[in-house]
């Protein structure tokens, strides 16, 4: 065969291969979507996340075969929902800040609101963020940050405008400063006490911590 056969047979070929591939990826996205709402169910029937894989195998109406081919266990498919859980949240803060002029009162938002979503309710379980999140950041901290990838992001380009506006502490450097902030937030998020004081921490007493160690004097 001469080399033009050859190339056009490779060509074709390629092409098979290329649309073969993408029925497959396309059927691979389909299965995960399936689990991943299978488990999101099971953590709003139970209220939290204490279930089984073969729960979410039965939920989901597939193998447990085809389970363990999208992701290695459990600890795995969590993780997944909290990187779309934090993803949803950095969308919902970037938005609410975006409502405000004041670099200062968009940074405010973004440290309440973040308080708010991370810290136990009652009335609005969020389990991934209350359980799963303090596990992961105690067990695997280069997941925590990649999972907190597109939060970071919006917290940067809020101190990056708090910069712009020369209101920084002196020396502030912006990224860092974000990353430390939500670090506290989320942190203080969490029920505890030091001194016996029962009181629950508020946002507005949150926000004033973390302002007076990221502006300038007479700031806040």
């Amino acid at each position: 065969m001469s080399t033009t056969g050859e190339t056009r047979q490779a060509a074709w070929k390629q092409r098979a291969v290329d649309r073969a591939l993408r029925a497959a990826a396309v059927r691979a996205e389909l299965r995960v979507d399936q689990f991943l709402d299978a488990a999101q169910a099971l953590i709003t029937e139970k209220g939290g996340i204490d279930f089984t894989v073969q729960e979410i195998v039965d939920r989901s109406g597939q193998s447990l075969r085809s389970f363990y081919l999208q992701f290695d266990g459990k600890h795995q498919l969590l993780l997944a929902l909290y990187e779309e859980a934090v993803a949803k949240t950095a969308a919902q803060i970037r938005a609410a800040a975006q409502t405000l002029d004041d670099p200062l009162d968009r940074l405010r938002v973004a440290v309440e609101l973040l308080f708010q979503l991370c810290r136990p309710d009652p009335d609005a379980y969020r389990p991934l963020f209350t359980d799963f999140s303090p596990q992961l950041r105690t067990s695997n901290p280069t997941e925590v940050r990649v999972a907190h990838a597109t939060l970071f992001v919006v917290f940067a380009d809020l101190l990056e405008g708090v910069g712009a506006a020369g209101r920084l502490r002196a020396g502030g450097n912006p990224r860092r400063l974000a990353a430390i902030t939500m670090q506290t937030v989320m942190y203080i998020a969490h029920p505890g006490t030091v001194d016996g004081d029962l009181r629950p921490i508020t946002a507005g007493e949150v926000w004033a911590f973390c302002a007076h160690g990221i502006t300038g004097p007479g700031e806040y």
